[in-house]
């Protein structure tokens, strides 16, 4: 589960961390997908389910953990661990419009946004001990993917979801990224 609630991708609600297993289990993933109809009856999946299922198909997962994922890099250094981060996130929306009405607000969220792009990209990235970027694929050129392949850095775009994309990041910028579906052209993801 991504969010702190369960409303956007199951039949159910409520907060996630209000709800048993149990609970969650009898939730309907499929509800609100797109393909819902081919995936009527799944359950909602434990970890070593979905590990399973994923290395079943070779794919490489990602774990969103908020917090503290520097320690679990320390722990094991096998653990690859990434930043996460879309630039003029604290400024602005997803689709780019502003997250406040008052210019003076506007512009201070601004100024901070690009002292925390500077900082991700000087020194908290080996700060963090990280291995890759998931960075917003509408700020990915083939010279950034350049810049941290050098350091040693992937760099993974996300939602990368429409076949020219997908084509785009396998073919020009030779790039991971991170897709809505592996198998139809759905709709893009700003």
């Amino acid at each position: 589960m991504h969010d702190e609630t369960v409303e956007r991708t199951t039949d159910g609600s409520g907060r996630l961390c209000d709800l048993t297993f149990d609970e969650v289990r009898r939730l309907n993933p499929s509800v609100k997908h797109r393909l819902w109809s081919k995936f009527q009856g799944e359950k909602v999946p434990t970890l070593r389910e979905a590990v399973v299922e994923s290395m079943h198909h070779n794919l490489i997962i990602y774990f969103d953990v908020k917090g503290h994922a520097n320690q679990m890099r320390q722990a094991d250094t096998n653990v690859v661990t990434a930043l996460t981060h879309r630039p003029w996130h604290l400024s602005h929306f997803g689709d780019g419009t502003p997250r406040f009405n008052s210019s003076w607000k506007l512009y201070l969220y601004m100024m901070m946004d690009v002292i925390l792009d500077w900082s991700i990209h000087s020194f908290l990235w080996r700060l963090c001990g990280v291995s890759a970027f998931l960075i917003q694929k509408n700020f990915v050129s083939q010279e950034y993917v350049r810049h941290w392949s050098s350091k040693g850095i992937e760099v993974v775009a996300w939602t990368v979801n429409t076949f020219a994309e997908k084509s785009y990041y396998e073919s020009v910028l030779e790039s991971s990224y991170i897709t809505d579906s592996l198998v139809e052209d759905c709709d893009p993801h700003y």
